[in-house]
């Protein structure tokens, strides 16, 4: 079955470990006794399905979810249903997937004008006259 990120990439079902555990919080009963929250594991390292550049921008993506083995780790406690949470887990997983499928754009340096460095240097000169004419007092000046 697997998790379908986009037309071309599918995670295997070997890929993803899905762990059900009790959610914290209000609940009463329900808290204590179901286990609804759910820790998604995906072996991102290990994963046949992305290519090393993609696996390091997903490491960026996922920053503290992800481990040292090399795996996200998402973890969902929000619904009382666990079947709800287990479809938010993988939606976000398939998400940040997706961001890291994404190329981003090269940036093209860009210079500044020399007509814009002239106009600048022109009104820091302005802005220097202006200051300098403010509040010089001459200390022997005055009414004698």
């Amino acid at each position: 079955m697997g998790l379908r990120i986009n037309d071309q990439v599918e995670l295997q079902d070997w890929e993803l470990v899905e762990q059900f555990i009790r959610s914290g919080g209000p609940g009463g009963q329900n808290v204590n006794k179901v286990s609804s929250a759910v820790e998604l594991r995906f072996e991102a390292a290990r994963s046949p399905s992305l290519n090393e550049a993609v696996k390091r921008r997903l490491e960026r993506l996922a920053g503290r979810r992800w481990t040292k083995e090399g795996a996200v780790v998402i973890q969902v406690a929000e619904e009382r249903s666990q079947a709800r949470n287990r479809e938010i887990a993988r939606e976000r997983l398939a998400d940040l997937v997706r961001k890291a499928l994404e190329r981003p754009k090269r940036r093209v340096p860009t210079r500044v004008s020399l007509n814009q460095k002239r106009k600048r240097l022109e009104a820091k000169k302005k802005r220097g006259e202006v200051k300098s004419m403010r509040g010089k007092v001459d200390p022997g000046g005055g009414p004698a």
